[in-house]
């Protein structure tokens, strides 16, 4: 007989209940402060900066329990691994399994950005960096830097940075970079572990993860070449005892590592291969063509068999384009050839061939009805229209078939609106005869018949619009009359009678801003304001240093400069075979607030704001990841004072986040913004953000 063990079994179930209740209940004490502060590093193997390393296996341990955000995107390794390494966290833990055969008499660099976070608040360890070497050297320099978005200046996240110590123009297309890096949350750098010598400095969104740059990706360049340095120097720095009052300075000596001020700019110089896209004819009177590409050369279309063969396609059709010629519609204007099921057309067309040139190539491109949903309804509908004469009576009365006409604007006008017109089909003619504008004073109710406007096509190839401008009296209302048969369509359908009413709001609606402009040069140059979600709204061109706004709808605007060198009133980009830079851009730091009936007078000098904080927050899309009760950054414009991104008032110039509105900067060459110190690396393992200085 077994005894019975009942009795033995509750204290071991109460036990194993305690045990799970301690475990569960581990964790900050309700009420109690939260944990702010990242994971600090406490030993490796092999050790930081250790020499001789033959070991594909690093192992980092930490004060507490760590986890490794995002390693494929997150982490790079120097120099670039062909298989990716194998990066875990566990528990205290961090590990890196190297794939790659370890390379011999070379220094590696694990950049771990901010990857690297503890397990319960999240807390970032940003800019944290191990190196070792596989050889008796560890090569010990560094540059560091910022990357922007060319054209809104926009913080480059995440955008890998590289260097070539191979200075001819293939290398950045033919060869991986020597040692890379990433950008952090505020498009700052730091490249680590470079032997002396000279480089030549890229940013690259590296879609396809080859280290090289292909055409399609984005790119910044940094004109000219550097040479790494570093050299001793003393810092004074500033504590406060423990009793939080009484402040004492002591100097130390540091290593600075040099440039530590680079300015990269990305752009992306929007190349696209030529090719046909696509080809399709969903309604009988029209075809459509869609190139790969913008395109300042139409293609040649001929009928291929049939009773038009060899003719020209094009001279029985009227042309409609996109501002690009990118997108092609075709209005068949004869009715015969509408009335065919079938079109086969030769199309002679610029296509981009395996030397990436554009060549002539010709495709017989089929454009069929037959499948096409829109014709398929247009047999069913003729079916039933047919069904039901045979079987009334009475016959309908014939439907008039009018032009479909949209007009703008609408109720309300602003003073320097444009009235446009929209046809459902090209115009083949408009006769202004028929087109009759009247205006009504504030406060009457006459209708006075005035100059009509001079109505005109807004542009080639855009067959069905109309636009005209005006010098429009503020707070009158308006009228326009179309008569009937004024317009034409193609197919020599008409309009039926056409009106429109507006009223143009008053001067006292609006206000005006003034921007006198100082550092600009003689450069050309237009301002555009800005909505909140950083798009332009108004633009003016820079007259003499000053931008002038009339007329401006009140509300919140935010400001941006473009350096118009083409004097084409619009932002362009780059070109790397050509060393061409994009044109620079500048932000004015603060919002501007306009209210009716006002005029604001505003001084902007360029260079007075760092690049990093030209731009304001609130537009700003790519801001660092904040945690929980954190606040804004970085400009409180009621106070005049800058702040850190944790929402402190700094105001100590050499602080790593100290209040910078006043420190000089030449935007000349794009290339003197930037900190001082960065990164450390020294001793084998940095985080970056040593002393940040002026910009």
């Amino acid at each position: 007989m077994k005894p019975d063990l009942t009795y033995l079994r509750w204290p071991l179930v109460i036990i194993i209940a305690a045990v799970v209740a301690a475990c569960a209940s581990m964790g900050r004490p309700e009420g109690g402060p939260r944990d702010e502060d990242p994971p600090v590093f406490v030993k490796s193997r092999p050790a930081p900066g250790a020499l001789n390393v033959k070991s594909d296996r690093i192992i980092i341990e930490f004060n507490e329990n760590v986890e490794v955000d995002d390693p494929l995107n997150k982490v790079v390794i120097s120099p670039a691994q062909k298989t990716p390494a194998k990066i875990t966290g566990v528990g205290h833990r961090v590990t890196v399994a190297l794939q790659d055969t370890l390379l011999p008499n070379t220094t590696y660099t694990i950049d771990f950005t901010d990857a690297i976070k503890d397990l319960n608040e999240g807390n970032q360890l940003d800019g944290f960096a191990f190196d070792f070497s596989t050889g008796p050297v560890l090569d010990s320099l560094c540059i560091s830097g910022m990357v922007f978005a060319a054209e809104n200046l926009e913080p480059a996240q995440s955008m890998l940075v590289g260097v070539h110590s191979n200075l001819s123009d293939t290398a950045l297309t033919k060869v991986p970079f020597d040692r890379i890096t990433r950008t952090n949350q505020l498009g700052q750098f730091t490249i680590r572990n470079l032997k002396p010598g000279q480089y030549r400095v890229f940013a690259i969104n590296d879609v396809n993860r080859d280290n090289k740059w292909d055409r399609t990706e984005d790119i910044a360049v940094f004109p000219g070449l550097i040479s790494p340095s570093a050299h001793r120097e003393n810092r004074t720095d500033t504590v406060k005892a423990s009793d939080g009052e009484t402040d004492s300075t002591f100097v130390h000596e540091i290593t600075v590592f040099t440039p530590n001020d680079l300015l990269l700019t990305w752009f992306n110089e929007n190349y696209k291969s030529q090719y046909l896209t696509k080809y399709e004819r969903n309604e009988r009177n029209k075809i459509y063509l869609e190139m790969g590409a913008p395109s300042d050369t139409l293609p040649a279309l001929r009928f291929v068999g049939g009773p038009y063969d060899g003719e020209d396609f094009t001279l029985r059709t009227v042309l409609e384009a996109s501002a690009t010629r990118d997108t092609l519609t075709y209005w068949i204007a004869d009715t015969a050839i509408s009335a065919l099921d079938t079109l086969k057309l030769a199309t002679t067309y610029l296509r981009t061939d395996s030397l990436d040139q554009l060549s002539w190539t010709t495709d017989t491109l089929n454009f069929s009805l037959r499948g096409s949903k829109k014709a398929k309804k247009e047999k069913e509908a003729e079916a039933k229209k047919k069904k039901k004469k045979d079987n009334d009576s009475i016959p309908d009365q014939p439907k008039i078939e009018l032009l479909d006409i949209k007009t703008s604007p609408g109720a309300d006008a602003e003073v320097y609106s444009v009235m446009d017109i929209e046809s459902s089909q090209p115009l083949r003619s408009f006769d202004l005869n028929g087109f009759h504008l009247e205006m009504m004073l504030p406060k009457d109710t006459v209708w006075t018949a005035v100059e009509t406007p001079d109505f005109h096509y807004p542009a080639e190839l855009r067959p069905r619009n109309l636009t005209a401008a005006y010098n429009w009296r503020p707070g009158c209302k308006y009228r326009l009359t179309i008569d009937s048969l004024a317009l034409t369509g193609i197919y020599g359908i008409h309009n039926g009678n056409v009106k429109m009413e507006f009223t143009v709001r008053s001067l006292e609606d609006y206000g005006n801003i003034v921007f006198a402009l100082s550092g600009l040069g003689q450069e050309p140059a237009f301002v555009q304001l800005l909505n909140g979600q950083d798009a332009p709204v108004y633009t003016e061109a820079v007259k003499n240093s000053t931008a002038t706004f009339a007329n401006v709808i009140p509300g919140t605007y935010y400001a941006r400069l473009v350096i118009d060198r083409n004097g084409n009133r619009k932002w362009d980009t780059g070109n790397v075979a050509d060393s061409l830079m994009p044109e620079a851009v500048y932000y004015f730091p603060k919002k501007i607030n306009l209210r009716k009936n006002w005029d604001i007078n505003q001084p902007w000098d360029l260079n007075e704001t760092p690049v990093d904080l030209q731009k304001p927050a609130d537009i700003k899309k790519n801001k660092p990841k904040k945690k929980a009760g954190e606040n804004d950054y970085p400009y409180d414009e009621d106070e005049d004072q800058y702040y850190d991104e944790f929402g402190n008032p700094a105001v100590d110039p050499d602080d790593p986040f100290g209040k910078r509105k006043n420190r000089n900067y030449n935007r000349t060459n794009r290339n003197n913004a930037g900190r001082n110190g960065i990164g450390s690396g020294m001793g084998g393992m940095g985080t970056r953000g040593g002393t940040r200085g002026r910009l």
